[in-house]
């Protein structure tokens, strides 16, 4: 097996930069770096370090990109995107983006909010009667759960994870009633990341309006404003999305984000003439190599799911994440194509939390075994921001926002510099390797002008 390993990953690194020409989407013209400010040689730094992951069989392989001042100056594949059959990592491999579906949530609710459809300083009862009587958890007494009333759950709470919401595999009393109850996030319908996506619960829901009311039943973690707890809120602004524009959900994205900005291979589900182009997602074993985990000939992503949530579920590539990013360092244009304003773009990636979130507030997402803390970070719309790079122990710039993942897929912008870096690789959990602190580490290092 190893011997096969390192074979194709050979034959992959004569193939980096090989671009494929079965793709409706137009693959990114390369500049020079030094054009843009930037340098040739030390951008190199960003495959060496992808390749000794790799080399080290702690990842099947990467596709990175940066683009700087709209110009792409680095757009490189490394190593496998299927390691049983030996198949290379290419450029347009398709990903499944996980919780990088949540910035794309972002961007369609504020759509609607430019429109004056709601406020964000409104009720999500309002829209969504359900979410009118919530309770939270206040602790147990002789093995009963005890709550009480909460304060309401605004759109703006649910956009910065404030909400009180919680995911069934958090460790807390509520995620295990949301496990229960099969309020889990997850478009296929496949699980809890704990327990192992595949061998999760089943969902029988049908709608996101069935999954919404449900979601209603469980109490909340906290009163709604005053901590930040990663949760299904996205998925409850997918149901906004739909009552207030009278569309389905990945309807509306298609419309309004995937169209316009030309992603052509994004969506809920990869359809079967794209399956070739699909990466393999992996498991650390025991020994920390790699173990398949979703078979991209046998995924649960070949089949269009019952429920397009909005916190999870999107598969695309990295070119078509891009272009979505590099519309968000625009402040709301791309080629000419008007998404949202600027005045709205800068909210969007600007500090929410409040002065009484500490300057870790993103600490609970510690729950994956990364065994670290989300140090300088807060929290914009459906995004983390930089709050000190100093804290967060990088050399980037303040105020950069971004996203990730839970198979190892990461995004930033950084308007400061003009810049968009991506990594995606698949490998479950998000963290397990360094790929995205390497990524940005390696690409300010190339900033000369």
């Amino acid at each position: 097996m190893r011997q096969i390993f390192v074979l194709s990953l050979l034959i992959a690194t004569y193939l980096v930069g090989f671009t494929p020409f079965d793709s409706l989407a137009a693959e990114p013209k390369l500049t020079k770096p030094e054009k843009v400010g930037m340098s040739s040689e030390r951008l190199e730094r960003i495959g060496i370090v992808m390749r000794k992951l790799i080399d080290e069989e702690k990842i099947p392989g990467t596709v990175t990109l940066v683009a700087r001042k709209g110009k792409v100056v680095h757009f490189e594949a490394n190593g496998l995107r299927d390691v049983e059959r030996g198949l290379p990592m290419q450029t347009d491999t398709i990903f499944r983006l996980y919780s990088q579906t949540k910035p794309v949530t972002g961007a369609a609710v504020m759509i609607l909010f430019e429109e004056g459809r709601f406020l964000l300083t409104d009720r999500i009862s309002k829209y969504l009667p359900e979410f009118a009587e919530m309770r939270v958890y206040v602790g147990e007494k002789d093995g009963v759960m005890l709550t009480e009333p909460a304060a309401p759950i605004t759109i703006q709470h649910l956009l910065t994870h404030t909400s009180g919401l919680t995911y069934d595999f958090l460790p807390n009393p509520v995620a295990k009633m949301y496990y229960e109850n099969g309020v889990v996030g997850g478009a296929h319908q496949i699980g809890s990341l704990q327990e192992g996506m595949k061998s999760g619960q089943v969902l029988s829901l049908k709608s996101l309006a069935e999954w919404s009311e449900l979601a209603a039943t469980m109490p909340l973690v906290a009163q709604p404003g005053t901590k930040w707890n990663y949760g299904v809120g996205m998925d409850v602004l997918g149901r906004l999305v739909e009552v207030v524009s009278g569309k389905s959900y990945g309807e509306f994205l298609q419309e309004r984000l995937f169209d316009p900005l030309g992603m052509v291979d994004t969506g809920f589900h990869v359809p079967k003439e794209k399956l070739d182009r699909f990466a393999a997602n992996y498991m650390p074993s025991a020994e920390g190599k790699m173990q398949l985990f979703d078979d991209p000939q046998n995924s649960p992503y070949a089949i269009p799911p019952n429920l397009e949530m909005g916190g999870s579920g999107l598969v695309g590539t990295v070119g078509d994440y891009l272009r979505f990013a590099q519309m968000l360092v625009n402040k709301g244009e791309y080629e000419g194509v008007r998404i949202m304003g600027r005045k709205t773009v800068e909210f969007m990636v600007s500090n929410h939390l409040t002065p009484d979130f500490p300057d870790d507030a993103l600490t609970s997402l510690d729950v994956l075994g990364e065994g670290g803390r989300s140090w300088g970070l807060g929290f914009g719309i459906t995004g983390s921001v930089v709050t000190n790079p100093a804290t967060h122990g990088l050399p980037v710039s303040k105020g950069i926002f971004g996203w990730g993942g839970a198979a190892s897929t990461n995004f930033w912008i950084d308007h400061e510099e003009e810049l968009v870096g991506i990594v995606h690789t698949q490998l479950l959990p998000s963290g397990t390797y360094p790929t995205e602190p390497l990524m940005k580490l390696t690409t300010y290092q190339a900033l000369i002008d």
